[in-house]
């Protein structure tokens, strides 16, 4: 099962919001043990959504997982529910569950507000819309006002695209709530580790045989390569090390610190993580 992750909303191309989504799915797969394989930006575009759904809901037919993030609302700058229906070829319908958790969410707001509730009230039936989904959605509960996401699963496996919020107060519990509910049996007990040496002196080009070297010898491991040419403390560098489970990293790092040596590099820090 690999995870991906789509980000959708003018706002993070242009700059007026900074993305926090990716930072923060990148620290709640890593508590699981698991990570993230690629991620997307997007505008508030329809055909491009359309096509990076498609592309989303390939990887799902394959049994990826991936998280869109942005765009469910019921504004004309949200385009996420319809352009999914496009990609995947199906009608849009008014969920029942999703229409009675948004009811429940107005009766409550008309509540605190000491207001009667007035659902056929102009305003409250276009709230409706938040729960006009793809056919063959599936409800993402929000803890924070109730107002779901969705999920659309093409294939027969786990594979699957949830869509969230734009919101991380609601976003982020939501993709909590799938991790520990859909995809938990993909939690590992062992998290992916990385070891690594700074390396002085040394270009890239001349590495690359011992990279692949390692790569080959020992199965599940990653060598990676961060050359820097300015950094405030090493200078001129390339931060090279192996990542993967602790099994088979020790050997895999003992093996790369033995090569560097042999080829007479010189070697700094050594990092953790």
């Amino acid at each position: 099962m690999n995870f991906g992750l789509i980000i959708i909303g003018d706002e993070i191309l242009s700059g007026k919001r900074a993305d926090k989504h990716l930072p923060k799915a990148i620290e709640l797969l890593a508590a699981r043990g698991l990570s993230l394989a690629w991620a997307r930006y997007v505008g508030d575009d329809p055909e491009r959504i359309t096509a990076d759904l498609r592309d989303a809901f390939e990887a799902a037919r394959r049994g990826d997982v991936v998280f869109s993030c942005g765009g469910i609302g019921a504004t004309p700058d949200d385009h996420t529910r319809q352009c999914a229906a496009r990609a995947l070829g199906v009608p849009l319908a008014l969920h029942p569950q999703a229409a009675e958790l948004i009811r429940e969410r107005m009766r409550d707001v008309a509540r605190e507000q000491g207001t009667p509730y007035e659902p056929d009230r102009a305003d409250n039936v276009h709230r409706l819309n938040m729960g006009v989904f793809p056919e063959g959605a599936r409800l993402i509960p929000n803890p924070y006002n109730k107002i779901a996401g969705f999920s659309l699963h093409p294939g027969d496996g786990a594979g699957g695209v949830f869509f969230v919020p734009g919101f991380p107060v609601m976003a982020w519990p939501m993709i909590e709530w799938v991790l520990d509910g859909h995809c938990a049996a993909a939690h590992r007990a062992v998290a992916v580790r990385e070891k690594s040496v700074i390396v002085y002196g040394s270009m890239e080009a001349t590495l690359t045989p011992l990279m692949e070297d390692i790569e080959a010898r020992f199965a599940g491991i990653k060598v990676f390569s961060l050359p820097s040419v300015d950094h405030p403390e090493w200078g001129r560098h390339i931060e090279l090390g192996v990542k993967g489970e602790a099994a088979a990293l020790d050997a895999a790092y003992a093996e790369l610190l033995a090569g560097l040596r042999r080829h007479g590099a010189e070697l700094g820090p050594e990092l953790v993580r």
